[in-house]
């Protein structure tokens, strides 16, 4: 009983140390000490009452619903209809919080119901164990795939990534952390099987001791120690395989765990892009509409900026979200926990309240940290709150996305803000769709510097040479829309919408056709541009591209304004005029900066172009010929089906390296999980053919006795040494052990010479006897017997009488039994 408490109690803290990457919060901690302690009292008392499975069941049950809003759902802790609303989530973790679990970005804390998994875990886990640990049957040996269970739970549903190697001099040593706890979990699984099956033997050499008046030694017997020696041995491989070899293989390989498969139950694809909304903000009867309000928060300083959406995936006619830069978890947005790992940066904050914003785009500030939501749909908005990490950006899908009302306090860090000019890009390809050739040629001509320089020139002289415009009509009777009138001096331009690289190619071809006028050389003026920050940040993230920097199109509000053409948000009050849309482009450390691209308002464009006398060029008349064209070799017609061969013949080979790795691996895992059953039935395949492949007769009836006597010990009889063949035979009890002890007898002792025919006849027997004995006891227990070592061992023990040693009463020494000849 002792030893299966250790045992379980060496479990539950492995369990621990694997569950602690998902939740990273005291906790779990404080959940795993109560729920283990709890476990063992109820085990305690349904081993002392002799409880059946119902009794136990309803006790766990009980301790689920005291100790499951304390442990699991901390929260909730409070008022009664806390209280309440905590059994209510107590009872959905229990069914939900699996697939919940998954969903929610590593470390979760004590997020709402997430605790319930590992409640179940360490507290029916732990019961379950010592229950069967302490049984006396074969059902005990059950504690060991359980035991496992409660280890997997932490790899399962844990992180996708593995621990940093471990660099030990030259070796390294790949995924410590998980090496390690397999590898304590799978001693701890075998050396409690051996205490077990020791302790067991001790136990029935006792009972035989005090039933038969028989003294037993404690002295262990050359045959143990080979045993022990051997098992050992196999051990130490079998570890040395799965700490070196199989990390090894696997390093650099994907991790699958649940979560790798399963995402948020969210389609952004299906959501309009919103920078194709945009120009509908500054319509006469929104433009001037309160969306949101942006307080501060105590300790905490504003933002800069207030960001809505993030659109890093461009295919030609519109920007929206959906993983663009190419990495794996871009476009994913999961659950978020009690709180993220921002970074380093300054403290950031901001209280949030919705007034007229609608949809799933929710404002974020910075590298988001915690939220915390309030007003009526507290718990619902709580819930359905997802957020991408890689974007910087959260959209809310309860009821449909954010409703007037709803509040929320946002908590992040803001990095430190970097120059444009003075990055370096990464570098690569251009991804994506091609960038327009005016576009090109525009950067060509008036591209100075390189990195970040040459960008923040381009930016700069877009900006100078575009003017702002969030309209086609100026209004009714000539009168300026509602959003041109909150600009000085301003001169109205039609600007068509849309931000397909059709518009940006229109914008850049009359920059340059401006730029060509001699009248625009001689006022000074080139701005020919049109439009606003929808087709503006489009056109600068092309040009990012286009210099090596990875870009995306951010959609938000500043709080604050350097450049007094730039709008903000007055006094936090934001209003669909105070929308904008700016580039980010990404350093060559991975940071993003915000590049504005808002096109000034000051000097009006002039369209107009100089009228030009139209070229005088001599047309030479030439009379009319005709002329025989002789049509081309027919040969030559075959070229495009001679590419298509050569490129056929040119085998891509690229999936071959992953094949390869991962057939490797599963072979090695494969090996190592039944390379110890494959090597047994290869001694028992190759004993067996040495013995029926005997140059005489008579040794291979010999062979085949011995074979068929193998086949009994395995198959769990006991075969002593001093008895005869017919006594072998008769304590076998199978139907032709008297005739195959008969005809071995007379082969080993007789003279005369035998038949071969009569040797094969022989084995046909004893490979009908070992299917019978293999057969007699069942499917499972036939399986065992096959891949059993107990006939391997039994040439290893001493003869009969030397290694046990025993003592009848009345006796001063131990009289070996002669053994057979």
């Amino acid at each position: 009983m002792a030893a299966g408490a250790v045992f379980a109690a060496v479990i539950v803290a492995i369990a621990a140390v694997a569950a602690w990457p998902i939740y990273r919060s005291t906790s779990l901690l404080v959940l795993v000490a109560v729920g283990a302690g709890v476990a063992a009292l109820i085990a305690s008392a349904a081993w002392r009452w002799r409880w059946n499975g119902w009794i136990v069941a309803g006790a766990l049950a009980v301790a689920v619903l005291l100790l499951g809003v304390p442990l699991a759902v901390p929260s909730r802790l409070g008022a009664p209809d806390q209280l309440l609303r905590g059994l209510g989530e107590l009872a959905s973790g229990l069914v939900l919080g699996w697939k919940d679990l998954v969903t929610v970005e590593l470390p979760v804390g004590s997020y709402r119901n997430l605790l319930v998994p590992a409640l179940v875990v360490f507290l029916v886990g732990t019961c379950v164990v010592l229950l069967l640990a302490w049984r006396e049957n074969r059902a005990a040996y059950a504690a060991v795939p359980v035991a496992l269970g409660m280890v997997s739970f932490g790899l399962f549903f844990g992180r996708t990534t593995v621990s940093a190697p471990l660099r030990l001099g030259p070796v390294a040593l790949y995924a410590p952390v998980e090496t390690a706890i397999g590898v304590a979990a799978l001693l701890a699984c075998l050396l409690w099987l051996a205490w077990r099956t020791h302790d067991q033997r001790v136990r029935a050499l006792q009972r035989a001791a005090a039933s038969s008046g028989v003294r037993v030694s404690r002295r262990t017997s050359p045959a143990d120690r080979r045993r022990t020696l051997l098992g050992a041995g196999l051990t130490a491989v079998a570890l040395t395989i799965a700490v070196v070899v199989v990390p090894f293989a696997a390093r650099g390989a994907d991790r699958d765990v649940l979560r790798s498969a399963i995402g948020p139950d969210i389609d952004l694809s299906a959501e309009v892009s919103p920078l194709a909304q945009y120009r509908a903000l500054f319509g006469d009867e929104r433009v001037g509409e309160l969306l949101f309000r942006v307080d501060p928060v105590d300790g905490a300083a504003l933002p800069d900026r207030v960001r809505l959406a993030t659109l890093d995936a461009y295919d030609g006619e519109v920007y929206r979200p959906g993983g663009g830069d190419g990495t794996a978890d871009a476009g994913r947005f999961v659950r978020v926990p009690s709180a993220l790992d921002a970074g380093e940066g300054e403290p950031v904050g901001a209280a949030i309240s919705i007034e007229a914003w609608d949809g799933i785009w929710m404002p974020t500030a910075g590298r988001l940290r915690t939220v915390d939501f309030g007003g009526p749909r507290a718990a619902t908005l709580a819930d359905r709150f997802y957020y991408n990490a890689t974007a910087a950006a959260g959209v809310q899908t309860a009821g449909g996305g954010l409703q007037p009302g709803d509040r929320f306090v946002l908590n992040g860090v803001e990095p430190a803000a970097a120059e444009l000019s003075e990055l370096e890009a990464p570098g690569g390809p251009p991804g994506g769709v091609a960038t327009p050739e005016s576009l090109r040629t525009w950067m060509d001509r008036h591209g100075t510097g390189t990195g970040g320089a040459r960008l923040d020139g381009l930016v700069s002289l877009m900006r100078e040479r575009g003017y702002l415009s969030h309209g086609l009509a100026s209004g009714e009777e000539d009168a300026l829309p509602a959003w041109a009138t909150q600009l000085s001096d301003y001169s109205f331009q039609p600007s068509a919408s849309g931000h397909s690289l059709a518009r940006v190619e229109t914008m850049f071809s009359r920059l340059l056709e401006r730029e060509t006028d001699p009248r625009a050389e001689a006022s000074g003026n080139f701005v020919a541009a049109v439009g606003d920050d929808e087709q503006f940040a489009v056109a600068a993230a092309l040009m990012a591209r286009e210099l090596g920097f990875p870009a995306r199109v951010v959609l938000g509000a500043r709080l604050e304004a350097s450049d007094a053409e730039l709008s903000a948000c007055d006094e936090g009050a934001c209003r669909a005029g105070d929308l904008a849309a700016w580039t980010e482009v990404q350093s060559a450390d991975g940071e993003w900066v915000a590049v504005d691209v808002t096109p000034q308002y000051d000097q009006s464009p002039s369209l107009d172009v100089t009228e030009q006398r139209d070229p005088e060029n001599v047309t030479e008349v030439r009379p009319d010929s005709v002329e025989e064209v002789v049509p081309p070799d027919p040969t030559q017609e075959d070229s495009a089906s001679d590419r298509a061969a050569e490129e056929e013949a040119a085998v891509d080979l690229a999936w071959l390296w992953p094949v390869l790795r991962i057939t490797g691996v599963v072979t090695l895992v494969l090996a190592l999980a039944f390379g110890p059953f494959l090597i047994v039935l290869g001694a028992k395949a190759s004993r067996r053919r040495s013995r029926r492949r005997a140059a005489v007769p008579a040794s291979r009836i010999a062979g085949g006795w011995d074979e068929y006597v193998d086949a009994a010990v395995d198959s769990g009889r006991e075969a002593p040494r001093a008895f005869t063949r017919s006594e072998l035979a008769e304590a076998f009890a199978s139907p032709s052990g008297a005739a195959l002890a008969t005809a071995a007898d007379r082969a080993v002792f007789s003279s005369a010479t035998l038949d071969p025919a009569e040797a094969e006849e022989y084995w046909r027997t004893v490979d009908a006897e070992r299917r019978a004995l293999r057969r007699e006891r069942g499917f499972w227990r036939g399986a065992l017997a096959t891949v059993s070592l107990r006939s391997l061992l039994r040439p290893l023990a001493s003869e009969s009488g030397a290694g046990l040693r025993i003592a009848e009463r009345g006796r001063r020494r131990a009289e070996p039994a002669r053994p057979m000849p």
